[in-house]
């Protein structure tokens, strides 16, 4: 015990002594300009030395040197300083993560709070470094006015991070389509609300039996329509809402998804504990309890108890829900809920009637590689001109007859950036890659390791805790 009081009482002798400290922030600093990589950094370690030996600057100019502060400029100080070591943490380190939808279910709850890890897949220099802290792209109390400002935009880059993305690892990404937002409906992607209406401006057409215009056509009426009649937001990359889904697919992967199954390279996917589906559940006229939906993890909040008639409910259920209820003797049959092949759904990716492809019957199709190239024809454009035109940040313009990039007509493309296909684990119930595609490297933000706080929102504190949630590994 003598031994531990010495040693402390030593380390606390260096700790005190200004060039013990100024040795270890300079060696701390330099370790991190190296990480970066830009070594124009260097030239602040002339502060650094001020701020430990020589103390010729007041860098904290809020406060006095030599006398007592009042107490609220200690405060302020240790604000300042508290806000300044947690951004960046957030920005190199980790970040929280709250889940705020069933698209995870029940791999993950809504309310569980996760651990991001940066490091994990490499952190990224902010494209947008000028903004309030601890908010994502809206100030507090608002609903539209940005916590950012533009007047510094830094180009994408990625520091060495201690792993790739892996197929089937959980990833918490920048929404990909969150460039454009709705403001009067901002839980909707704008994408989709234009799609929506231009199927509903080509319904009114046919049901009025006018000459059907071409899709491109009444895609631009709807965003027309959009832009008219809502307030519109354009956001950085990096200021998009944050995501969270399972990479199915990784860069170079071929998927299909067939009868709901997904398969990389005609293999299929391993089946996960807590993935779910929709399954048709019919009964002999006995109602199912809500004791037995509670069990079953089905709340009235997440819009998942979907009664159809007095015998027939449509549930979100795991296999193994799925196969006990099956054993109930109430329960007449459980058929998982499948959209058959061929079966065009306007909503899904590419939103094209050429790829008459469902949520449950997908593909096939490539994930894009770095440095790969592919064939370019007017029936695949379709499936790669966002990554062109908008993740890559090139000029594509396609007429009836040739495609041009960047004012050259173009039958071939190579790919600047890697790309990933993520899902939900809630296959039914996820707004995910087969309704938006790809999502970019450039997007990737980190891999959560584990929950540190899980509350259920439909339940009063404390009971809302669940304790046996709090640091699970994910």
């Amino acid at each position: 015990m003598d031994k531990l009081k010495e040693l402390w009482a030593r380390l606390m002798y260096y700790y005190r002594h200004r060039y013990f400290r100024f040795a270890v922030a300079i060696t701390i600093f330099i370790l991190w300009v190296i990480w970066v990589g830009n070594y124009w950094l260097l030239l602040i370690s002339p502060i650094i030395f001020d701020i430990y030996i020589t103390r010729k600057v007041n860098w904290t100019f809020w406060k006095k040197r030599g006398v007592k502060n009042p107490w609220y400029i200690e405060w302020l100080d240790a604000l300042i300083f508290a806000v300044f070591f947690v951004t960046l943490i957030n920005i190199f380190l980790f970040q929280n993560y709250k889940i705020p939808t069933g698209s995870m279910e029940k791999t993950l709850l809504i309310g569980d709070h996760l651990y991001v890890s940066k490091v994990a897949f490499g952190p990224r220099i902010p494209n947008t470094p000028l903004s309030f802290p601890f908010t994502q792209h809206t100030m507090p109390l608002t609903t539209s006015t940005p916590s950012y400002l533009e007047w510094i935009k830094w180009p994408y880059k990625r520091l060495k991070g201690l792993s790739e993305v892996q197929r089937n690892d959980l990833v918490v990404f920048n929404f990909p389509e969150g460039d454009t937002v709705v403001v009067q409906l901002q839980a909707q992607s704008y994408y989709s609300i234009v799609n929506e209406y231009a199927q509903q401006f080509k319904l009114r057409d046919l049901q009025m039996k006018k000459p059907l215009a071409s899709d491109k056509t009444y895609y631009y009426q709807a965003r027309d329509f959009v832009w008219q009649h809502f307030d519109i937001i354009v956001r950085p990359m990096d200021k998009t809402d944050n995501y969270i889904k399972r990479c199915v697919a990784v860069p170079g992967d071929t998927l299909e998804i067939i009868n709901g199954i997904s398969y990389i390279n005609h293999q299929p996917q391993p089946h996960f504990q807590y993935m779910q589906y929709k399954y048709w559940v019919k009964t002999n006229g006995a109602a199912l309890s809500n004791k037995l939906l509670d069990k079953l993890g089905i709340y009235y909040d997440n819009g998942e108890r979907n009664m159809v008639s007095d015998s027939l409910y449509l549930l979100s259920l795991t296999h193994d829900e799925a196969e006990w209820l099956k054993t109930l003797p109430s329960i007449v049959s459980v058929t998982r809920k499948v959209d058959p092949r061929g079966a065009y759904d306007y909503r899904v990716f590419p939103h094209n009637n050429r790829y008459p492809w469902n949520e449950d019957n997908f593909g096939p199709l490539y994930i894009p590689k770095k440095g790969e190239t592919i064939a370019l024809s007017h029936e695949n454009i379709c499936l790669y001109e966002r990554i062109i035109d908008v993740y890559e940040d090139n000029d594509l313009v396609v007429t009836d007859s040739l495609i041009y990039i960047n004012g050259k007509p173009a039958s071939r493309y190579t790919f600047k950036y890697n790309y990933y296909f993520m899902m939900g684990d809630n296959r039914h119930s996820s707004y995910d890659g087969r309704f938006w595609g790809f999502v970019p490297e450039t997007h990737v933000i980190g891999r959560p390791k584990f929950i540190w706080l899980s509350l259920d929102k439909l339940k009063k504190f404390p009971a809302n805790i669940r304790f046996k949630r709090m640091f699970k590994k994910v």
